[in-house]
Order: C-alpha cells, then structure tokens, then sequence
C-alpha cells in the first residue's frame, strides 16, 4: 500500500470530496458565506480563496493518497485568512500560530494513521515558514444527535490523537494547540526506529560475505 502526500493546489482541489469542494465555511465570514450559498456556486469562492490565499502566503492544505486515491485532506492558513475564526468563543488564535482550520478522512482509509501523518506535514511546511505551532478549534460534541454542527468543524477528539493539547476549554469548541516541534521530533523519532529496522533486514547486509577476523596490533 503506498501513501503519498502532496500539497494542496488549484488542480488537486478538485480530488476533495465533493462536499468539501463546494464548502467556503471557513474561508468566508458567516453572512457572506450564506450568500455564496445562496448564490448557487460556493465552490467558485473556495477556488478564489485558495487562489488567494496560495499567491499572497503560500502553501494552505495537504493531501493524501493511497494506492492513487484522495483518503484525506488538511486546510491551514493564518488567522488573517479564516474570517470565520472570529466567531467561536474560544478565540483569537495565538499570534504565533497558523489556524488549521479542517481536516477529513475517507471513512474507508480511517484508523490508518494518515490523520497524524496529515499534521505532520503540515507542521514540516510550517517550521520552514518560521511559524511555531499549529492551533485549531475542535469540536468537542462532533456527531452527537441534535448538535447540528455539521462536519465543517474536526471533532476535538481528532486533534487530540494527534498531539493537539487543550489551551482554552469549551464545551463545544475548545481551542487546541499544536508545538510545531514536538511534531517533527516525534516524527524524527519513528524514522529513526523505522530505519533501524528496515537496515537491520537489509537483504544486502543479510547476504554480505563476513569478513575473517583481524588480530589488532596495537598495544
């Protein structure tokens, strides 16, 4: 099974899930959102937004792939470019952080581990940009019957799996938080036993000839 992550771009917007395309929740405030959806084509100001967003600061979402097909995605950007984040209780985001503002698993790929591998490429590109943590706003009563919040907001439970610690409670949407290296020296550590292992079955090494044993003349 092979797993491949890759950035968001104007063309693989369109490898979202449908709903997700046409979704401008976060990337609108409240009322122009409504209007958007009114409009009939909400899914032209989430290009325009990533668009936007993609010229004026970069890099906004990640991707990823399994055997060739979308299995999940990420949204992040600065405070400044989620005009929605001003309406929870628990905000503003912190001035050193970035907003991940959504993130989605394809039900078929879920508990596979591609939610922290998300995170952490998100935190790479992040490090790079000299920004120092992550923060995102879960939802702490995701699915329950009569919420009706919808799927626009991550349940908290989410976040924290991933490392996410709570820096303001809510009872519904509690801001978590993310240390950008607390992240990546996870991630360095895995690689490291990984490599590990995979030296220690090297086939190569396996079938190296041993070499005869050599007297030391020193001393």
């Amino acid at each position: 099974m092979s797993r491949r992550l890759v950035s968001l771009t104007l063309d693989t917007l369109e490898d979202l899930p449908r709903p997700c395309r046409q979704c401008v929740y976060w990337e609108l405030d409240p009322v122009a959102a409504e209007r958007a959806c009114e409009a009939g084509d909400p899914g032209l100001e989430k290009e325009a937004w990533v668009s936007q967003t993609l010229l004026e600061w970069g890099s906004c979402g990640k991707l990823v792939y399994v055997d060739g097909m979308p299995a999940g995605f990420v949204m992040y950007a600065p405070p400044a470019y989620v005009p929605r984040s001003m309406a929870f209780p628990t905000s503003p985001v912190s001035a050193d952080a970035a907003l991940l503002t959504t993130a989605h698993i394809v039900t078929a790929f879920a508990g596979g581990g591609l939610g922290r591998m998300l995170v952490q490429g998100v935190a790479r590109d992040l490090t790079k940009r000299g920004i120092k943590a992550i923060e995102a706003f879960g939802d702490a009563k995701f699915g329950d019957a009569g919420e009706g919040a919808g799927h626009c907001v991550a349940p908290a439970d989410y976040f924290l799996s991933v490392g996410f610690k709570t820096v303001r409670p809510h009872p519904r949407y509690p801001r978590l938080r993310l240390e950008l290296r607390t992240a990546l020296s996870w991630k360095s550590d895995v690689e490291y036993a990984l490599e590990k292992l995979l030296g220690s079955m090297n086939p190569e090494g396996l079938l190296r000839p041993v070499r005869p044993a050599t007297r030391s003349t020193a001393g």
